[in-house]
C-alpha cells in the first residue's frame, strides 16, 4: 500500500468542516479498498491554519478541559488561549475527536502535518 499526501489550504474555512475531510484522509475512507480494521489513510499537511474562520462565539466560549488526576482537579483552558499559543492545536484537537476511538486513533493522527 503506497500512501499519498493530501495538501488542504485551510483559509477562509470552517475549521470543523476541514477536520472532517483530513479524519476522512487520515482513516482512509476515500480509498475503494477501505476497510475499518486497518490504516489505509494518507498523509495531510494542512496550511495557512491561521488565517481559519469561527463561526459563532467559539473563540471566546469554548473551553478544553482536563483532569490532573488530584481531587478537584478539572482544568479549563479556554480556546483563544490554546489558539494565540498555537493554532495547529486546536486543529489537532478537532481532528482527534472525530477519529474513532481504538487503537488505529494514534497512528492516524501522526500523519497529520500542520503547518
Amino acid at each position: 500500500m503506497k500512501r499519498q499526501t493530501l495538501t488542504i489550504d485551510a483559509e477562509a474555512q470552517s475549521i470543523g468542516r476541514i477536520a472532517v475531510k483530513i479524519a476522512l484522509a487520515l482513516r482512509g475512507k476515500h480509498r475503494p479498498n477501505y476497510q475499518p480494521n486497518q490504516d489505509l489513510g494518507d498523509f495531510v499537511v494542512v496550511k495557512n491554519i491561521a488565517k481559519v474562520k469561527f463561526t459563532g462565539k467559539k473563540l471566546e466560549k469554548k473551553k478544553y478541559y482536563h483532569h490532573t488526576s488530584y481531587s478537584g482537579g478539572l482544568r479549563a483552558v479556554p480556546m483563544k488561549k490554546i489558539w494565540s499559543q498555537n493554532p495547529a492545536e486546536v486543529l489537532k484537537k478537532a481532528v482527534w475527536g472525530m477519529l474513532p476511538k481504538n487503537k488505529l486513533r494514534s497512528e492516524q493522527i501522526k500523519r497529520l502535518k500542520c503547518q
